[in-house]
């Protein structure tokens, strides 16, 4: 009788906390209307390189969304650990060197909303943003894609290890993907990490209060 009430209350508390905790995973699915969108996302210094591999494009600090369809995150940094928000969107996840993690959302509304890196990474840190998340119908979505598979811009890994080096305030650019497996090779390491991931002779300034933490 006197442990019956504790008893039964830590069942329910924990009970609650283990569906609710399931119900929330970043790798549960999301339903929405459509085939599911994958994005692969990358945090660098200080910017965010976001490819469309199934549209052969790629953005850097911009992200355009179609509204009610399910989006797929695949995500790696190639610099220190990061992570990815969309305050909007749901759930944040950490971006870790030579892993992938994975976050399942759903933009709901058309509109324009913030993204951010919500971990402090250095000197650059204050600006690495993308406050233009674009939640656009999805015929319209579709025409962005075919428009930017176009760009003048293209990136492979020669370009992308240009990309990689650290820099402040990058404006939104947008490529045209020349190479289908370069995220693979990101998250992998056949590319070298840029060099606030690295520590000795030629890491930034940066890198070593980085590695420290």
């Amino acid at each position: 009788m006197v442990w019956s009430i504790p008893t039964l209350t830590i069942i329910l508390l924990g009970g609650v906390a283990w569906i609710g905790a399931h119900q929330l995973d970043p790798l549960a699915p999301v339903a929405g209307s459509g085939k599911p969108l994958t994005i692969q996302a990358v945090s660098l210094d200080w910017k965010w390189l976001f490819i469309y591999p199934d549209q052969s494009i790629a953005t850097i600090n911009t992200l355009t969304v179609p509204a009610g369809v399910p989006l797929q995150f695949q995500l790696t940094w190639a610099s220190v650990m990061n992570v990815f928000l969309i305050p909007q969107f749901g759930s944040m996840i950490y971006t870790m060197n030579g892993r992938t993690t994975r976050l399942n959302l759903r933009a709901d509304s058309v509109g324009t909303f913030g993204g951010l890196a919500a971990h402090f990474s250095g000197d650059g840190f204050s600006d690495m943003h993308f406050f233009d998340v674009h939640v656009v119908p999805p015929e319209e979505f579709s025409k962005w894609a075919q428009d930017a598979s176009h760009s003048e811009k293209t990136l492979d890994a020669p370009r992308y290890e240009q990309i990689a080096k650290p820099s402040m305030k990058d404006e939104p650019a947008i490529y045209r993907l020349a190479d289908p497996d370069l995220f693979q090779s990101i998250a992998m390491q056949k590319i070298r990490p840029s060099p606030g991931a690295q520590t000795g002779v030629g890491a930034s300034p940066q890198a070593g209060v980085a590695d420290a933490r």
